[in-house]
């Protein structure tokens, strides 16, 4: 396929241009887009053609008031400036219509990985907070893009809503591996800490102030360690402190209480390479985070995760998963495609979002999800997802397979 370049035609030309030509101009630029997002070119259907066509013509640059700028200069540097954020936005309306990617649902681990994965401990998620799991939703975004705004759920006996900073926007899933970084070496240390007081050892209770390297955040959420990983980990902490979860908890349909909580505390870069990427940080626990791990009496209330849950690309199918290993566990569970939807936080159109969820299901065939088998239904009110523990053969099942 000969590779296009990604430019957008002036609205004016854009206008005098026939039904066809339209619609031809679309699919190009649609499939250069495609194309610069390494993704299979799909033509677009008549209907996702229609709203193209409608937004590119009606997309009104009237505030820029050009007819009351005297000045020659200014007036065309101010008109390039109004394509320029048309062509911004109609990439992102271009987004909402083609078809989901084809990209593989894992990636292949980084180098010496087998070998690494002995010096990291168990996966965990976030503990739960006044009775509420927080794998029972997205807290995070599933845009890799900038997210504005805040994200709400409605849950019946509580409101869940995820809000970033002004600058930085709300944590995505990527980000989120940072925290599961954190609550992991956390469980780890209470976990030694427990066996330590069973010995009578009399230990010191885990520290609140957790001071990885780079390399061992890397290493954890079994990423390459290129400049890029080292320069994205800063930002990743921007967001993850900005991010702030807001649980209020409803009794008999009344507000009973609520708290705001971050996903991390403050942070510090503590120390630098020579490349000026970082080095050694020092990130503050939350409490809700520590009063969750760190029960010496009791047992954490934080459930594992499958290393391979790190390698899995897209963040609908790190969400699908959460909420699997959450609601199936051992077993099975099931969700509606508008629950689904919900409960995702996506802002996705439902019926990009099906197709989305319809692209995932089916490349786990090939490439199945950690632990969780997926299939889709069609019930009385619609698609419905059911997510089964895959079971594990025993070794006389595993022989007669491999005769």
């Amino acid at each position: 396929m000969k590779r296009t370049t990604l430019s957008f035609m002036p609205r004016s030309e854009f206008s005098k241009l026939s039904l066809h030509d339209k619609n031809a101009y679309l699919q190009q630029v649609t499939q250069a887009y495609m194309e610069a997002k390494k993704q299979d070119y799909v033509p677009l259907t008549k209907d996702a053609l229609s709203r193209l066509r409608r937004f590119y013509l009606r997309r009104s640059f009237a505030d820029l008031k050009l007819e009351q700028v005297e000045d020659d200069l200014m007036r065309d540097a101010l008109a390039r400036l109004g394509e320029a954020i048309h062509g911004k936005e109609l990439k992102r309306v271009i987004e909402s219509e083609i078809p989901p990617s084809a990209a593989p649902l894992k990636r292949a681990p980084p180098i010496d990985d087998d070998q690494l994965m002995f010096f990291v401990p168990s996966v965990h998620d976030a503990p739960l907070k006044d009775e509420i799991n927080l794998m029972d939703v997205a807290p995070f975004s599933l845009s890799k893009t900038k997210r504005d705004g805040i994200i709400r759920y409605e849950l019946g006996d509580s409101i869940i809503t995820v809000e970033g900073g002004a600058e930085v926007g709300i944590a995505n899933a990527y980000d989120y591996d940072i925290f599961l970084n954190m609550v992991s070496y956390l469980a780890e240390e209470t976990r030694r800490y427990v066996a330590s007081e069973k010995k009578h050892l009399r230990p010191s209770l885990p520290g609140r102030i957790y001071r990885p390297t780079a390399a061992q955040i890397l290493k954890f959420c079994r990423r390459g360690q290129g400049g890029k990983q080292y320069l994205e980990l800063e930002r990743a902490l921007d967001r993850l402190q900005a991010t702030r979860i807001k649980i209020v908890n409803l009794g008999d349909g009344k507000r009973r209480d609520a708290e705001s909580f971050p996903f991390i505390g403050r942070y510090k870069v503590v120390s630098r390479t020579a490349q000026d990427n970082i080095d050694q940080v020092e990130i503050e626990i939350p409490n809700w985070v520590y009063d969750g791990v760190v029960q010496p009496f009791g047992k954490p209330s934080i459930l594992t995760l499958n290393p391979d849950y790190f390698l899995i690309t897209k963040p609908i199918a790190r969400f699908i998963y959460r909420l699997a290993r959450k609601a199936a566990g051992q077993t099975e569970a099931f969700y509606k495609m508008q629950d689904l939807h919900y409960r995702s936080g996506s802002q996705l159109p439902l019926r990009k979002f099906r197709q989305t969820v319809e692209e995932v299901v089916k490349s786990t065939v090939a490439d199945p999800l950690p632990d969780y088998d997926l299939e889709l239904r069609e019930g009385r009110e619609g698609t419905v997802l059911y997510m089964r523990k895959r079971l594990v053969p025993t070794s006389t099942e595993q022989i007669a397979l491999e005769l």
